[in-house]
């Protein structure tokens, strides 16, 4: 894109451990498993530490899936001829949609279940946008976007 960008945002999820939080929860746990482990050997319920070894296996894989997670992200663009969001993930970059910017709307169906849905619409296709977002930063981000679209329609008619 050669163009000026009237928008360039990267979405990404929010995540509450840092990497250092999820080997320090993992520690933390690890301790507490084996000192339970060892009661109940020491009182003869040898299949009680398998379980609990189960347990902590599932904590392990569940952090490791969030922070997989983690490292999606989305990035929209806006120029004065397009509207781009591009995908990332740890496999790589991909484009999820690409419009025109005088054709495109965007809309947020603030009555939607609970989280108020933002699209991106183009004669009859719609992407779902932002999911990574509350719902309130996703209204914002409904109101940054649209904004930054009409910018660029109205530098796209001036040129």
């Amino acid at each position: 894109m050669d163009e000026p960008l009237y928008m360039d945002a990267v979405i990404t999820p929010h995540r509450s451990l840092s990497q250092r939080g999820v080997i320090a929860l993992i520690a933390v746990l690890t301790a507490i498993n084996c000192a339970t482990a060892a009661v109940f050997l020491s009182l003869g319920a040898a299949l009680v530490p398998l379980f609990i070894g189960l347990d902590l296996v599932a904590v392990i894989v569940a952090l490791a899936a969030s922070y997989r997670a983690s490292k999606k992200s989305e990035r929209v663009q806006v120029t004065a001829a397009e509207v781009r969001v591009l995908s990332q993930t740890p496999r790589g970059l991909s484009i999820l949609w690409t419009s025109p910017t005088a054709f495109t709307r965007v809309a947020f169906d603030a009555a939607a279940a609970s989280d108020g849905a933002l699209r991106l619409t183009l004669s009859g296709r719609e992407l779902p946008l932002a999911r990574a977002l509350n719902r309130r930063e996703r209204h914002d981000f409904a109101r940054a976007l649209d904004q930054a679209i009409m910018r660029a329609r109205r530098c796209d008619a001036i040129a």
